[in-house]
């Protein structure tokens, strides 16, 4: 590995330890190099002034607010970006699947013409999804509501045909291979459940807030699935 190269992978790792400390050590093993290379290599970048603080034997963090350019793509990374865009556009709402499309774009725009083929004829592809039944709710209003903490009243047929009324604080959006869903905390359960979009009845996208901040939420949803994948038997009982 060329040692600019080198340079900017130390740097990208960094960044990727969102601010936990990594030792020389594990990034030695990751660009499979020595130690002595990567605190080498660390002590030019801090007198490039890039800012990283920490040293040797207590790891290294990348401080907030440094940028790097736009360009400093590898090819692995384009190809990432490109499949997930693919992924998004062929599976997605069409406001996000036109905006997968869009970021292709700027993405072929912006690369060296090196680049440039790992962007039109990459290596990986992600196929349309098959037979994905419309939504019949908004997931644009939906996307908002979920970044204002505002409330969502559900009327719902669930795959038994029982028809309910749910207002629900929506957390999150999934996309699956031919179906999305909403996962949210059901005010009538008291507890969270999935909502498949294609199965809403009628949708009333509140102006009212729900009482809690939005990161305890996430957290909340978060230790919930833990749950479900620990308890899978407990998980079914409680699906809709």
């Amino acid at each position: 590995m060329r040692r600019a190269d080198r340079l900017f992978q130390i740097i990208q790792i960094l960044r990727r330890s969102a601010r936990r400390p990594i030792t020389a050590d594990a990034i030695a093993r990751e660009l499979e190099t020595s130690k002595r290379t990567v605190y080498r290599d660390v002590a030019d970048l801090i007198g490039q002034r890039v800012p990283i603080r920490g040293e040797a034997g207590t790891g290294y963090v990348l401080e907030s607010g440094y940028d790097m350019p736009p360009l400093m793509l590898t090819p692995d990374e384009i190809e990432a970006a490109v499949l997930g865009a693919q992924w998004v556009a062929g599976r997605a709402d069409p406001v996000l699947a036109r905006a997968a499309e869009d970021l292709i774009g700027k993405i072929a725009a912006i690369v060296p013409e090196r680049l440039r083929p790992f962007v039109m004829e990459p290596a990986s592809r992600a196929p349309p999804a098959w037979n994905a039944p419309p939504d019949r709710l908004d997931l644009v209003k939906t996307r908002a509501h979920i970044h204002a903490g505002h409330k969502i009243a559900l009327v719902y047929r669930d795959e038994r045909e029982r028809v309910s009324r749910r207002t629900v604080w929506p957390v999150v959006v999934g996309y699956f291979q031919t179906v999305r869903i909403l996962a949210a905390w059901c005010e009538l359960r008291r507890d969270f459940r999935t909502f498949r979009t294609d199965r809403v009845e009628a949708v009333e996208f509140l102006e009212e807030r729900y009482p809690e901040r939005q990161p305890a939420l996430r957290a909340r949803w978060r230790k919930w699935l833990a749950e479900r994948r620990h308890h899978p038997q407990r998980a079914e009982s409680r699906s809709i």
